[in-house]
């Protein structure tokens, strides 16, 4: 079976996910292994810079999700960027799990690596969510 969905269904799960992961949530680079699912603690993972989406989440337009403007941090460690999570501004509540690197991945970085106390910013993003 295959699902396919319409460029509204597309646009209203989006809709759902920014008023979901709402104003200030929080973008987190690690490196080390990806959890299994967005579900799963973060265990040995190191942390490599915390970013934050100060307004709303983004804005979507026949199913693609542009994020909103994200604030640039310092890297609290240096590794290499291999996963992100974005948490609620409670960064606490997850809302989703991805891939970074620097081609074919979730999240596409000019350079994984970052050192501690460098400047790390994401100056823009999509979400698509595929037609099925």
């Amino acid at each position: 079976m295959t699902l396919y969905y319409s460029n509204a269904t597309r646009h209203s799960q989006n809709e759902g996910l920014i008023t979901f992961a709402a104003t200030g949530c929080k973008f987190n680079l690690y490196n080390g292994t990806q959890p299994a699912n967005a579900n799963t603690a973060v265990t040995s993972q190191v942390l490599l810079a915390s970013l934050t989406i100060p307004g709303v989440f983004g804005t979507d337009v026949n199913g693609t999700l542009t994020l909103g403007a994200v604030t640039s941090a310092v890297a609290l460690n240096a590794g290499t960027a291999s996963w992100f999570r974005i948490f609620k501004s409670d960064n606490t509540t997850v809302v989703l799990d991805g891939s970074v690197g620097i081609s074919s991945a979730d999240l596409i970085l000019n350079s994984v690596t970052i050192a501690a106390l460098q400047t790390v910013a994401i100056t823009a993003g999509t979400i698509i969510r595929n037609n099925q």
